[in-house]
């Protein structure tokens, strides 16, 4: 996992204090962390509720980002509503799929990189579940190389 100078930190954090729970992770979440984290979406991923594309987004990001941090440090920062839509699912029905709007995405990436250091130090080496570099492939592998002996 490639981990940036602030989730190093956070990760540290978690093990320094393995017993304690982590209660101020808000000031990890900044403009930085938030760059960081629309730079690393998928930019043709579908608009949300609010309509919003990647490209008409892009025009505002830098007047927008500022005011999405501080409605989220400041605790007004409600999720909007996810746009429903159906995929097709095997030869019969669909599947529902919720779609975030592009500042939620964001904002959902930037919670995901301040966290995810934090729960991967409790993890253990056979924990596979949604994990990055992780596959459920990889846990039936070692699954059977355990019941194997």
């Amino acid at each position: 996992m490639n981990m940036s100078t602030e989730e190093m930190q956070i990760a540290e954090r978690a093990r320094k204090h393995k017993s304690e729970a982590l209660t101020n992770l808000h000031q990890f979440i900044d403009e930085g962390i938030l760059q960081q984290s629309y730079q690393s979406l998928n930019k043709r991923s579908s608009a949300g509720v609010d309509g919003h594309s990647w490209q008409a987004y892009e025009q505002v990001q830098a007047d927008r980002s500022p005011k999405l941090l501080n409605a989220f440090k400041g605790g007004s920062y409600k999720a909007p509503p996810v746009r429903r839509v159906y995929i097709p699912k095997g030869r019969a029905g669909q599947r529902p799929l919720g779609i975030p709007t592009i500042e939620d995405k964001i904002l959902q990436e930037s919670v995901r990189r301040t966290l995810t250091p934090i729960y991967e130090e409790a993890f253990k080496d056979f924990s596979f579940g949604f994990r990055e570099g992780r596959s459920a492939h990889q846990a039936i592998e070692y699954m059977f190389k355990e019941v194997s002996w």
